[in-house]
């Protein structure tokens, strides 16, 4: 009996098993995406304000699913003067609109607003 006829019986057990018992994966999330161009005024304190309140968010809202951000570092001088980008993730558009007038999210809207010369903001359905 060739060594494949005899791992058949244990592949197929173990690629049920996955099948079975794997934790559900949401065919997709929805990614808020928001780009800032600080205005020159603003100080690398300012700034720093900012992200510290951002980040603080997915601790005060629990529609947030995931949080990443960081700063440009593309050689392409694409960016229009945006800096910084945010990506936070919900699950549902429900979510999404829960968020938004939250009053967590609307006290850092109150935090970045003086410091904004553009915001970028699009949200889309990813595919994890």
């Amino acid at each position: 009996m060739s060594s494949l006829r005899r791992c058949l019986p244990l592949l197929l057990l173990a690629s049920l098993t996955m099948t079975t018992f794997a934790a559900p994966v949401p065919d997709r999330v929805l990614r808020h995406v928001v780009l800032f161009q600080f205005k020159d005024s603003s100080s690398p304190a300012d700034i720093e304000t900012i992200v510290k309140a951002f980040r603080g968010l997915p601790e005060k809202i629990p529609q947030i699913k995931d949080f990443e951000w960081g700063t440009d570092v593309s050689p392409e001088g694409l960016a229009q003067g945006f800096t910084h980008c945010f990506l936070v993730t919900f699950a549902s558009e429900a979510d999404r609109d829960a968020y938004l007038p939250h009053p967590a999210h609307q006290a850092f809207v109150s935090v970045v607003g003086p410091h904004v010369e553009k915001v970028c903001v699009v949200d889309f359905w990813g595919q994890p």
